[in-house]
């Protein structure tokens, strides 16, 4: 039985693991080829370890390992050139490109707004918002020029929908890419094309899973873990589960994506366990 992407190749930042690697890996599953794109290495203002070499391999291997096609290339979303070259080449190698899904982002560090650090607001705004413009800005082209229509999805936060405090850097530029999606569903309509976003929760990858996350959530203990925060986690949700899984968002953005979403375009779908109702 043929997948819901069949034939279809799908162009993904940030997966080299977490979300992304869950987004490459669905698509794979449902017969898509992907274009894999990471920076896998360090941003200075990033207090967590991001992703490495080696993770983007691994999604490389994933995909591969379901009989899918991959190009796989390292670069950083701030950099319209090297992200050019990289979907470029792989849409000249896979033949055509009809999905986009923006989802490089940072968990910054944050402060009060007042007493912020200019280059951790700059760093959190050039990667979620600028990183997820220049993602478009790289790909629609080609999507356009095949004239078969595409689906590209936005990946926002419940962040993008409510405020959080001592974050503004991220709040603003999740909130600024429901701005970018509305704007492009309104310009790409006329070539089919459909923009959507996707706003989760907690989810279980290691943007969440650290321990910076595990001392903000429990200051009171010394070294806490992840069961330390699951009590408080899941206060922040209206069910009664503390976070998501990554495959949760790959299969609501496969949804979008597909047929089935093919009248869904300027959307803002939260996977948030009911967090938006809180």
């Amino acid at each position: 039985m043929a997948g819901r992407l069949e034939g279809k190749v799908a162009f993904i930042t940030g997966a080299a693991r977490g979300q992304g690697r869950s987004h490459c890996v669905r698509m794979a599953q449902e017969g898509a080829d992907i274009i894999a794109l990471d920076i896998c290495k360090q941003i200075d203002t990033v207090p967590i370890a991001m992703s490495t070499p080696e993770d983007l391999d691994e999604t490389v291997a994933q995909v591969k390992a379901l009989g899918r096609r991959i190009v796989a290339a390292q670069a950083d979303v701030r950099d319209y050139d090297a992200m050019k070259a990289v979907v470029d080449d792989g849409v000249t190698e896979l033949g055509r490109l009809d999905i986009v899904v923006a989802n490089a982002g940072l968990a910054a560090d944050g402060a009060p707004i007042q007493e912020m650090d200019e280059k951790l607001w700059r760093d959190s705004i050039d990667v979620n918002l600028t990183g997820s413009w220049l993602t478009t800005k790289a790909s629609v082209p080609h999507i356009i020029e095949g004239g078969r229509g595409g689906a590209i999805v936005l990946t926002s936060s419940v962040g993008g929908l409510k405020a959080h405090p001592f974050v503004g850097n991220y709040v603003a530029g999740k909130h600024g890419m429901v701005g970018l999606m509305r704007s492009l569903a309104v310009e790409l309509a006329e070539h089919s094309i459909r923009v959507n976003s996707v706003h989760p929760t907690q989810v279980n990858t290691p943007m969440m899973m650290n321990d910076l996350t595990y001392r903000m959530f429990r200051p009171d203990l010394e070294n806490p873990t992840q069961d330390d925060i699951a009590d408080i986690s899941k206060m922040m949700n209206m069910l009664p589960v503390p976070w998501v899984e990554a495959e949760d968002i790959a299969n609501a953005v496969l949804f979008l994506v597909s047929d089935e979403g093919r009248y869904i375009t300027g959307v803002t779908l939260p996977v948030d366990a009911g967090s938006m109702l809180k």
